[in-house]
């Protein structure tokens, strides 16, 4: 009998062709839940080299994705199930919306020929995620599976950064083809898609630095835009060129080390509101920066904003507006000031000004940070927490923040000393975002030790991924501040507590002093309970140099926070 085999070329499937355009395109991590139809797609690109990180949750795994995305400055993956998983996949492809960070959402879905007929999770998910996608591509047949990847892998990083997403339908990822064709669709794909984004001209960068020349009280103000555009040494070639002093917003903290003597942090009232002419650079005029208005800033301020969109300054509409990437433009700029230099010197009345209220305010603060309170207020541990961190040999550790006022004593108290080692809120000021970017924070540093500094709230949020943690061995320190609650425990005035549902808990409390350190503990983690700043100094000493994943629960007292942090006025 003959022998056929020999007549019948090898074949693959769509999952392992996904797989393939995702190595090809140089993915190496992705993140994700997996489940039906999605699991073998994991599994193939786990064969082919790519690291597979499986959570409990899409909500952290597409956090993840986001901040792996800033991070690397390569778009991260996200991998969900259809319909419901889809939909919790969202909170990570929004998040890197409002942050403006690379990411790309994967989701299966239903038979394309079941649409419509009420299918297993059936979803019109091209539709569900169109408010938060760049670019939102279906692959309808096994074909189409490279250039759609390619497509989305492309957009997510071209220009403004941003999330984009790819519906694979669980036919196409059954369909088989020829694996010789489907390499050769593999090879043919390349970045073949990229948003222009404009040179800035010549005219521009010159009225620039004229404006900073001229000023009397000239501010540099950078964000995570310029941290993304790897533009640090151009902003301390700037700094130095010219003695200006400068702010970062919280996630730009450490492109220049919080320690520099030219920081504005510790007068940031000061600076911002008396300053003439800001140069804004890698940050939006948002919220975060009382959008660029009186009274917080000068009625009189000159911006100078540079940012990779054309629309975001269309938006903001600056004294002076410079599309390009931070680090290109920054660049350009330190050449025209070095053709002809001018330098404010450390005996210019800004610069005394400014240096003068940073000495006071850091001052205050240390003879706050220096006084022992037991129980813990939040500057007792957060100031042993800083000085456990700045006793890290080698490279930074990096830091992920979170809850209203554990994340902002911590903005004022923990020092970065080097770039994108601050992960916190964010733009968005989303909650719970915590172990995703610790993990992320993980994968993409593997050289740094990762320390969260987690409200009670905001911990619980992605709580049961500290077993991922442990599944993975990663080195990662959860510090909760277990105050008992949102804020604190129960806040209500005595006329609040009323109703027929009177003696159910305040809507901010948890179980007090709850036993967070024990959850890592069921799972082969370290956990530690502390008290006291001896028993805290002991658990950072012991965690971070074993560098294995820790969960340390610090009991707070609950009533030592504010509601709301510092956005007490948003209620």
């Amino acid at each position: 009998m003959a022998d056929d085999s020999a007549a019948t070329p090898p074949s693959i499937d769509g999952n392992t062709l996904v797989a393939k355009s995702l190595s090809h395109l140089g993915v190496t991590h992705m993140f994700g839940v997996v489940g039906i139809p999605v699991t073998s797609l994991a599994t193939r690109a786990m064969a082919l080299g790519i690291r597979f990180i499986a959570f409990h949750n899409e909500q952290s795994a597409g956090y993840a994705a986001s901040a792996y995305g800033y991070l690397t400055g390569k778009p991260g993956i996200l991998l969900t199930v259809s319909g419901p998983g889809c939909v919790h996949g969202l909170a990570g492809l929004s998040n890197a919306w409002a942050n403006t960070w690379p990411m790309v959402m994967i989701s299966g879905s239903c038979d394309q020929r079941d649409a419509g007929r009420g299918d297993f999770q059936e979803l019109d998910q091209i539709e569900a995620v169109k408010a938060f996608s760049k670019l939102s591509e279906k692959a309808r047949d096994v074909r189409e599976i490279p250039n759609c990847v390619s497509r989305v892998l492309n957009r997510a990083g071209s220009g403004r950064p941003g999330g984009c997403y790819l519906d694979l339908p669980s036919d196409v990822l059954r369909q088989r083809i020829v694996e010789s064709e489907a390499d050769d669709l593999v090879a043919k794909v390349v970045g073949a898609f990229s948003e222009h984004v404009p040179a800035a001209r010549a005219s521009e960068i010159e009225s620039a630095v004229t404006l900073l020349r001229k000023a009397e009280r000239p501010l540099i103000v950078f964000g995570k835009g310029a941290a993304y555009s790897r533009a640090e040494d151009e902003l301390k070639k700037l700094v130095e060129l010219t003695g200006i002093p400068f702010l970062p917003t919280p996630m730009g903290k450490g492109l220049l080390p919080d320690t520099h003597e030219l920081s504005a942090t510790a007068a940031r009232s000061l600076a911002i509101g008396k300053c003439d002419v800001a140069l804004v650079v890698g940050a939006r005029l948002n919220w975060l920066l009382h959008f660029g208005e009186a009274p917080k800033w000068s009625k009189d301020v000159s911006f100078v904003l540079v940012d990779v969109s054309e629309e975001e300054i269309e938006l903001r509409k600056p004294h002076l507006g410079i599309v390009g990437d931070a680090k290109t433009v920054v660049g350009l700029l330190n050449r025209e000031i070095k053709d002809d230099p001018f330098c404010l010197g450390k005996t210019n009345p800004w610069v005394e000004a400014i240096s003068k209220k940073a000495r006071e305010n850091g001052e205050k603060m240390e003879l706050q940070l220096a006084k022992d309170v037991v129980p813990f207020n939040f500057l007792t541990p957060m100031r042993i927490i800083r000085d456990a961190i700045l006793a890290v040999e080698g490279p930074s550790p990096v830091v992920v923040s979170e809850g209203a006022n554990t994340m902002d004593v911590g903005r004022s108290v923990l020092v970065q000393r080097e770039p994108r080692t601050r992960l916190d809120a964010g733009t968005w000021g989303t909650m719970g975002v915590g172990l995703g970017y610790c993990i992320a924070a993980a994968v993409a540093c593997p050289d740094r030790l990762v320390v969260a500094v987690e409200g009670d709230s905001g911990f619980g949020f992605s709580a049961m991924e500290v077993e991922t943690l442990v599944r993975y061995n990663l080195p990662v320190v959860v510090i909760v501040f277990n105050n008992g609650g949102v804020y604190g425990g129960d806040r209500r005035s005595p006329e609040e507590i009323s109703g027929p549902h009177k003696e159910d808990p305040a809507p901010t409390s948890f179980v007090p002093n709850a036993g967070y350190h024990k959850l890592i503990e069921a799972f082969g983690g370290k956990g530690y309970i502390v008290e006291t700043p001896d028993e805290l100094r002991s658990a950072l000493s012991e965690s971070f140099a074993a560098r294995k994943p820790a969960v340390v629960n610090v009991i707070i007292d609950p009533f030592a926070g504010a509601e709301s942090g510092r956005l007490q006025h948003k209620n």
